[in-house]
């Protein structure tokens, strides 16, 4: 998958809550602070747990937890990151992203960290698979 597929994908921030929803929960909310099941949706793409009587997002333990960069950078980075043989400088990614260059570092260095932990790799990974690409854990692309 390419920048521009990517971009096709995922036009808007709800699709990319949507599509974590779908990887992550198959479409049964889960609280990520007790593991129930009993959530109803909230606002702005939140759910509440009536067991904690916490509130969370699909982003609660995953890379993209506590980020102010829209969802869709994030994807793009991992596009631009996994889907080429040779990662992107942070100073190069900074300017696809159209972010400053630290922020750039930090995204690119949370993506290497995810890609070692099993549920934040499939994560990044599924959004590779999005277009029926596949991407190894290694990076490397196959059809």
């Amino acid at each position: 998958m390419d920048a521009t597929q990517t971009l096709e994908l995922f036009p808007t921030e709800a699709s990319c809550v949507a599509h974590l929803e779908r990887v992550r929960w198959s479409g049964k909310p889960t609280c990520p602070y007790c593991g129930s099941f009993n959530t109803v949706p909230n606002y702005q793409h939140r759910h509440r747990c009536y067991n904690c009587r916490t509130s969370f997002s699909v982003t609660v333990g995953t890379v993209f937890h506590r980020t102010h960069v829209p969802l869709q950078k994030w994807f793009l980075a991992i596009v631009l990151m996994l889907g080429s043989e040779k990662a992107p400088s942070a100073l190069q990614l900074s300017r696809d992203l159209n972010v400053n260059k630290n922020t750039a570092w930090r995204i690119a260095t949370q993506i290497h960290q995810a890609m070692a932990e099993a549920e934040n790799r499939e994560l990044l990974v599924s959004v590779i698979q999005a277009d029926d690409t596949s991407v190894t854990a290694s990076g490397t692309r196959s059809k």
